[in-house]
């Protein structure tokens, strides 16, 4: 990773994604395929990038089954585990209604409403991950009234979904699972609907390019949960933290993608270069490699500032999905930053933990989005209506109600 002094001022906030025009031009082709063609466009373009022809686009009872015949033990029950963890936290999040009596019969009120119909988009290939299952299908069932909930994934050559990935959905009781995915194609099914895809209200769920360009395009048709860009970690750390431990949670993030963004800010010149050097050991033994060291090259950066108020302005100017802070007094420290989709405390509360079992979603704000944006959580499933009533005798208004 490469080395640079932070000048005082300096934004780490990196270009936002945004397509180039022959993507945009395929993706709005798909879209309106689907939209017209329905499951034959669904199918072609399963054929085209998928590389088979689905017999059936639901996943059936037999391949869930299967399955989960097939998964290790432990993962089951680290998944169930994982998913009690996130059930908990999600469920401090929900909201109820209120009712403001005004007098002489009449009020004002606020409804909150779950939404009818979500789909969720689970990413194929080798970044299939059965905790995408977990964060985004948990919230909305904790939000009560969800009546439908559905997934599309790709299902590659093989015309299998991942074991993984199935047992999740298993587990959380959803078993509307299609094998659809790879981009554009599994957005406009949710979105308009086809003969065998019933559409959706809103739609969440990472994914590539082309989903996140799809999403966008759809959005306004159905609701969106956001425009999710390439993974980002960013780590605050001084010279009581330990460099191999640091590199470890960089790269944790760098293996995702070769988009992917990985920043230390320090205090520490020493630490700096050992985290460096850790780096390019550790990545020697990484399964994904050359996806993480496409990210450590291009985006990976560690920064030394001259004083803790400077980095943690550089921060909250990246204003990063994940962050790390592996100082002394963190939790102190923690209290000064304004803009990070996660907040990870300590050399304890590696980011890893936090992602996958600690129970906080992992759908988080990227591209500097935290400057605005919260995390997936469960107000993204619900709707709130006002309410006025108001009898033949309406009694004080607030205004009234609060300056007697």
């Amino acid at each position: 990773m490469k080395i640079t002094k932070l000048e005082k001022g300096i934004s780490l906030k990196r270009p936002l994604e945004g397509g180039n025009e022959e993507q945009i031009k395929v993706v709005r082709q798909v879209l309106s395929d689907v939209k017209v063609q329905g499951d034959a466009a669904l199918r072609t373009y399963t054929e085209m990038w998928d590389g088979y022809v689905p017999k059936s686009l639901r996943v059936s009872e037999e391949e869930i089954q299967e399955a989960v015949s097939e998964l290790d033990p432990q993962l089951y029950k680290d998944l169930a585990e994982a998913a009690e963890n996130i059930r908990f936290y999600h469920e401090q999040q929900i909201r109820s209604g209120y009712r403001l009596e005004l007098g002489e019969g009449s009020w004002l009120g606020q409804r909150v409403t779950a939404l009818d119909a979500v789909g969720l988009y689970v990413p194929g290939g080798t970044a299939a991950y059965p905790s995408s299952v977990l964060m985004n299908v948990i919230p909305a069932q904790v939000a009560g009234g969800v009546k439908r909930i559905v997934i599309t994934s790709p299902a590659g050559q093989k015309g299998k979904l991942p074991a993984g990935v199935l047992v999740a959905a298993h587990l959380l009781g959803i078993d509307e699972i299609y094998k659809v995915g790879g981009g554009a194609q599994a957005i406009a099914a949710l979105a308009y609907g086809t003969e065998t895809i019933s559409p959706v209200d809103k739609i969440t769920g990472p994914g590539n390019i082309y989903v996140a360009l799809a999403k966008r395009e759809v959005f306004g048709e159905v609701a969106i949960d956001m425009i999710a860009g390439p993974s980002e970690i960013a780590v605050l750390a001084d010279d009581t933290a330990y460099p191999d431990e640091i590199a470890a949670d960089l790269l944790s993030q760098a293996e995702h993608d070769p988009l992917a963004c990985a920043i230390l800010v320090t205090t520490s010149e020493q630490l700096a270069k050992k985290v460096a050097e850790e780096v390019e050991k550790q990545l020697l033994n990484l399964p994904r490699q050359e996806v993480a060291r496409a990210s450590i090259e291009k985006f990976g950066v560690i920064y030394v500032a001259e004083t803790l108020a400077d980095a943690v302005e550089a921060i909250n100017s990246l204003a990063p999905e994940h962050l790390e802070i592996v100082t002394e007094n963190a939790e102190a420290l923690a209290e000064q930053i304004r803009h990070a989709g996660g907040i990870f405390i300590g050399r304890y509360s590696s980011e890893p933990v936090g992602d996958y079992f600690a129970g906080t979603n992992h759908v988080l704000p990227t591209n500097s989005t935290a400057r605005f944006a919260s995390g997936l959580n469960v107000d993204d499933f619900v709707k709130k209506s006002s309410i006025v009533y108001y009898s033949k005798k309406p009694g004080v208004t607030m205004h009234q109600k609060l300056h007697v």
